[in-house]
């Protein structure tokens, strides 16, 4: 495997730190990987994902959004729209340097985003979900003990995953502006939904959910026992051989050369 370290300007101007793995050989197809709420491009569900894809001969992007990680910004001044923002830029960079993603890839409130964008990158032909909530509301629920607080003052800093992270009202309004539900029914391109039937923080109803608002072709994998960040090695190997799999067809030769 190649790994290239690089970084791109996001939504909001601020340089994003990257990272590129690419196969030894040729790359057939490119993906990119938006991660989970307040996680990164490190953390271990977006490593081993992107590692097995790279051998099928798959090239796959993973980046800090904006404020997270090695890149630049405040994350208070991030929301939603900015994460969509950040994919854009990420997508718009690999078109320039590499090629155009044609597999998105999204874990938790990063599978929400990654819905939301899928039409706004025309090369697209395949999307997953990891353990995604079907509204971006959800993740307000992380930090519910603090609405009340954020509304009234503007702003609170909550405790996500035992790091302080400052949320702002701005936050949950743009949260709620967003209807993914005709976002996936109008997706028009491969839909893989994966959840497991345990996920304590995003419940497998959302699952259940994107899988009905969306259009064949569509598939649901149950990912058994594992945790929401898939955090036990088997697990996340699981779901990358499976995403491999599943996203092969869609990546062929032909099917590509179909974009145009």
């Amino acid at each position: 495997m190649k790994v290239e370290r690089l970084d791109f300007p996001g939504a909001q101007g601020r340089k994003l730190a990257a990272r590129m793995d690419a196969p030894d050989g040729p790359v057939r197809a490119y993906a990119l990987f938006a991660h989970c709420f307040t996680c990164g491009k490190d953390i271990f569900a977006a490593s081993r994902i992107a590692q097995t894809l790279t051998e099928h001969g798959i090239g796959v992007l993973r980046f800090d959004f904006t404020g997270l990680g090695a890149s630049e910004g405040e994350f208070a001044n991030t929301n939603f729209s900015s994460n969509i923002g950040d994919l854009v830029a990420a997508a718009d960079h690999m078109r320039r340097a590499y090629q155009a993603p044609a597999l998105l890839i999204g874990h938790s409130l990063g599978g929400a985003a990654v819905l939301a964008v899928a039409g706004d990158i025309p090369e697209v032909r395949a999307v997953v979900t990891v353990a995604a909530p079907s509204d971006p509301t959800h993740v307000t629920g992380l930090f519910r003990d603090s609405i009340d607080q954020i509304q009234a003052e503007g702003e609170a800093e909550v405790q996500l995953a035992g790091r302080p992270f400052r949320i702002r009202r701005e936050f949950l309004t743009d949260a709620a502006e967003h209807n993914l539900d005709e976002k996936i029914g109008h997706l028009r391109r491969a839909l893989l939904v994966m959840h497991a039937p345990r996920d304590t923080t995003v419940d497998i109803a959302n699952a259940t959910h994107i899988f009905l608002a969306a259009r064949h072709p569509r598939s649901f994998v149950s990912l058994d026992d594992a945790d929401h960040l898939l955090t036990r090695k088997r697990d996340a190997v699981y779901a990358a051989n499976l995403i491999a799999a599943w996203s092969d067809r869609y990546l062929s030769a032909e099917a590509l050369q179909a974009v145009g």
